[in-house]
């Protein structure tokens, strides 16, 4: 199988745990592997190095957010979101338009400040983007955005609906639900519509652990989301 995965909530305090699931993935498949990093967070010269090293060997660095934790929670929706979906993690939902496109633009700056290869790809906390505008996106540094329906190339405005998988079930209400929403992903794949793999750094020892292993297996090579697009 080949599919698009990414790893989320990359930071000092995972950095084990996303080693630990690297280590899962196909050896073959691992080069292409975006690793979602959220720079506001306690990065020390070791972290930042292994960072590098993760780049080195063929794998995506990409932006998630600055602290990946809202903020306050603010309104009914953001309500719902947290209740159901993010709990406090859904960063851009907190936050106004001016603050977020402020946030992004910093978020961008990080990695060439510490000697890494910007990143093309931009993934807000919990795919939530809050109240950005196609406008705002397009004057971002970002080239593309994810959110949980799929891709957005920023400047033209495309979008690529995409199915998604996930295994962040920390109870077994979540585990019930993900499992019924990663069935009817999966049931939509096609070989222009390829699926997205999407990981957390413990979901190896959560609930779905069985069903990440063998969707890992499967994994033949990642695939480039720039391709989607031309």
């Amino acid at each position: 199988m080949q599919a698009l995965l990414s790893i989320h909530d990359v930071m000092p305090e995972t950095l084990d745990r996303v080693e630990a699931l690297l280590s899962l993935v196909p050896a073959p498949a691992r080069p292409g592997t975006v690793l979602l990093v959220v720079p506001g967070r306690d990065w020390r010269p070791g972290d930042l190095a292994r960072l590098g090293c993760w780049q080195s060997r063929g794998l995506e660095l990409a932006g998630h957010g600055w602290f990946h934790r809202a903020e306050r929670v603010r309104g009914w929706y953001h309500r719902c979101h947290a209740r159901l979906i993010s709990r406090q993690a859904a960063e851009h939902l907190s936050q106004p338009r001016v603050a977020l496109k402020a946030l992004m633009a910093d978020n961008h700056r990080w990695f060439a400040a510490h000697r890494l290869a910007p990143p093309d790809l931009y993934v807000p906390p919990a795919w939530a983007l809050g109240n950005l505008t196609l406008q705002d996106l397009a004057e971002s540094p970002f080239a593309y955005v994810e959110t949980t329906s799929g891709l957005l190339h920023t400047a033209s405005g495309t979008r690529r609906r995409l199915p998604l998988v996930g295994f962040e079930a920390d109870t077994a209400l979540r585990a019930l639900g993900l499992r019924f929403w990663n069935r009817c992903n999966q049931g939509l794949t096609r070989e222009r519509r390829p699926l997205r793999i999407a990981l957390h750094p413990d979901d190896a020892s959560l609930n779905l652990a069985r069903d990440l292993r063998q969707t890992l297996d499967s994994l033949t090579r990642c695939i480039d989301y720039r391709a989607l697009f031309h």
